[in-house]
């Protein structure tokens, strides 16, 4: 009975304390809130136990260390453009002489700081018509830049500015990039400075655009703009690993398609353009075309291969015996399966070096020493 008694005490007790303070009755045994999870916490109640979210996902950091070597590019050029045929020159039945005018063409684009001398990897395009050209960098200053060099066959140049206590750009390794990496995009798109976009690469290697001469492009899903070309892809590290080349045409319904040159072939280009002021590339004077799969089983050939589409007067080609239509299928005993390929040999020879050509003319093989040049300017 006297059990019993205080179980009976001991249940009104706590009754009449619930009675008044009724949160007490959300407590579990540990003092921790029993309230499911989206009620709301009483006024003034104190948190006792902070459940941790998902991890925070940034690359503000690789951002920081990149984007300051960055820079904004832009040029001013004199072009001259034709007029539009009037109806007085339809009146006289087009006999009148063309009419001219010039006018100023303004560009945008964007640049990457290489070391603390001033010299900015940008793209060709960028500044192929430039008569004036101004680089404003990250934190606001602004400079004059000079064209060291430029290379056309990788659609690179090289700029310089004079300018102290200059943000350069680590380089990473893009030999070593696989699709799916991580990528940012930093460059002045459509002028609004310092944009950065994010994707990954998308593919390695692409070839045969109809960009550039020698093509070996990093394809990748980070909006790149106008005013994008010339700027940074960096690694999630914020080391470069490509200079913004181009997108694909919104125009033809295209989204997420870009192309950068990737760091290790502008590192050659570069250095070469900094201590000669141009790059020194093998010519021969061909100008090949693929040969497709249908075509080369047509031919008997296992592979494919290409063909001499034509040659230019008084080149080492000419002077070899090759002819238009020669199907080539090695250089060097290496097989080649594409005109990039053939004419990424010859850039890489050095000049004086003589190559061997072998392939099909005809019913017949051939084979053809060839001494290889420096190319001419004008090509």
């Amino acid at each position: 009975m006297f059990l019993a008694a205080s179980v009976v005490t001991g249940l009104a007790l706590a009754f009449v304390i619930v009675a008044w303070h009724p949160e007490l009755a959300l407590r579990g045994p540990l003092g921790l809130s029993a309230q499911r999870s989206g009620a709301a916490a009483p006024a003034g109640a104190v948190a006792e136990r902070v459940v941790a979210g998902p991890p925070r996902v940034t690359y503000a950091d690789a951002v920081e260390r990149a984007a300051p070597a960055v820079v904004n590019i832009f040029t001013a050029g004199v072009i001259t453009e034709r007029i539009a045929p009037s109806g007085l020159d339809e009146l006289f039945g087009g006999y009148l002489l063309p009419r001219y005018r010039q006018r100023i063409e303004r560009t945008l684009g964007s640049g990457v700081i290489l070391d603390a001398d001033g010299h900015i990897v940008t793209n060709e395009h960028v500044i192929a018509n430039a008569e004036a050209i101004r680089v404003q960098l990250a934190d606001g200053r602004t400079a004059v830049a000079s064209i060291v060099g430029r290379d056309p066959d990788t659609d690179l140049a090289v700029l310089q500015i004079d300018l102290k206590n200059l943000p350069v750009m680590e380089l990473g390794n893009s030999d070593h990039l696989k699709v799916g990496d991580v990528v940012l995009a930093i460059g002045d798109a459509y002028g609004l400075s310092q944009t950065v976009t994010h994707g990954i690469v998308s593919a390695t290697s692409r070839q045969q655009l109809g960009l550039a001469t020698l093509e070996d492009f990093i394809q990748t899903d980070a909006a790149i703009n106008a005013g994008n070309s010339g700027g940074a892809l960096v690694d999630s590290n914020g080391k470069l690993i490509g200079i913004n080349t181009a997108m694909v045409a919104r125009s033809l319904g295209v989204e997420g398609i870009g192309f950068a040159i990737p760091v290790n072939m502008v590192r050659g280009v570069v250095s070469e353009i900094i201590a000669k002021g141009r790059v020194v590339r093998g010519w021969i004077g061909i100008h090949p075309e693929d040969v497709s799969a249908d075509q080369a089983a047509q031919l008997g050939l296992a592979r494919g291969g290409v063909v001499i589409f034509s040659m230019d007067l008084g080149s080492p080609a000419v002077e070899a015996g090759l002819r238009p239509g020669d199907l080539v299928t090695t250089i060097d005993a290496v097989h080649v399966q594409s005109a990039q390929e053939l004419l990424a040999h010859i850039a890489a020879t050095i000049p004086g070096v003589t190559v061997t050509l072998r392939g099909v003319r005809g019913t017949s093989r051939f084979e053809a020493p060839v001494r290889v040049i420096e190319r001419p300017r004008n090509r």
